[in-house]
C-alpha cells in the first residue's frame, strides 16, 4: 500500500469561492526588533518608528509598527492558504488604509475575504481574483485594510 502524500499550496483559481472568508492564523505577534529590522532595510527613516525619544513625545506616546510592515505581513499570512505556488502575479492594491496603530508586542491576525472573480481574458487557464485582506490585533481592532487583485493558475488538467 502506497502512502497518501499531500503537498501543501495554495487555491487554483476554480477554489475561491465568491464571499469565502479565509481565517488565517496563528498570529503575528510584531516586536521591537521585527519593526527596527524591517524599517531599516526598507530604509524608511521615519522618526515614529526609530527614534523613541522623539516617538514619547507625539500623541501615541511611544514608536509605533511600520504600517508597511502590517499590510506585508497580513498578505504574507494569506500565502500558505490562498497563492503559495498557485499565484501568476500580484496585480495591484488599491483601498489600502489603517484606521488604527500597531503598537511593539501586538498580537496582528488577518482574514481574507473574496470579493470578485473572473476568468482572464487574455490568460487561458487563468483568473483575476479580488481578495479584501483585513488586520485586527488582539483587541479586535482593525489595524489595516487594502483590497487585492491576483492573476491565479487555473487548475492544471
Amino acid at each position: 500500500m502506497t502512502e497518501k502524500r499531500i503537498t501543501q499550496r495554495g487555491l487554483w483559481f476554480e477554489e475561491f469561492e465568491l464571499g469565502a472568508v479565509y481565517e488565517h492564523r496563528p498570529g503575528r505577534t510584531l516586536t521591537e526588533a521585527d519593526d527596527v529590522l524591517f524599517t531599516t532595510l526598507t530604509m524608511n527613516t521615519q522618526a515614529l518608528h526609530l527614534d523613541a525619544h522623539w516617538a514619547a513625545q507625539t500623541e501615541f506616546g511611544e514608536r509605533l509598527v511600520n504600517s508597511m510592515m502590517t499590510l506585508a505581513t497580513i498578505v504574507g499570512m494569506s500565502t500558505a492558504q490562498l497563492t503559495n505556488g498557485t499565484i501568476v502575479a500580484n496585480l495591484g492594491f488599491r483601498e489600502v488604509e489603517f484606521p488604527a496603530p500597531m503598537r511593539h508586542g501586538d498580537t496582528l491576525y488577518g482574514e481574507t475575504r473574496v470579493v470578485e472573480k473572473r476568468p482572464s481574458a487574455s490568460r487561458p487557464g487563468q483568473g483575476i481574483v479580488t481578495l479584501e485582506h483585513t488586520g485586527c490585533n488582539q483587541r479586535g481592532e482593525v489595524v489595516a485594510t487594502a483590497v487585492r487583485a491576483v492573476l491565479m493558475q487555473g487548475r492544471p488538467e
